[in-house]
């Protein structure tokens, strides 16, 4: 080997300890971002899904018949109209 590869392989040697913590730390972060990303996405697309089911369910219609209250307004302002 040549002095130069020795003077590089013991300053390696010497901060590995400190290189193995940064790359740690780069891969949870990496690791962590990455899980975020996908949580966010998944949410996404389960919302996007049960809302897009939920809006094609079909509803009743229902029709509401006034006539009743107006009758009973007519009749206490006793302007009868049904006579």
């Amino acid at each position: 080997m040549s002095q130069a590869k020795v003077e590089k392989y013991k300053e390696q040697k010497a901060n590995r300890k400190q290189t193995m913590k940064k790359e740690k730390v780069q891969r949870i972060v990496r690791n962590s971002i990455a899980s975020v990303v996908v949580i966010a996405a998944l949410g996404w697309v389960g919302y996007s899904g049960v809302t897009s089911i939920i809006d094609s369910i079909p509803r009743e219609e229902v029709k509401v018949d006034y006539n009743a209250i107006s009758n009973y307004e007519s009749a206490l302002n006793g302007t009868d109209t049904t006579k």
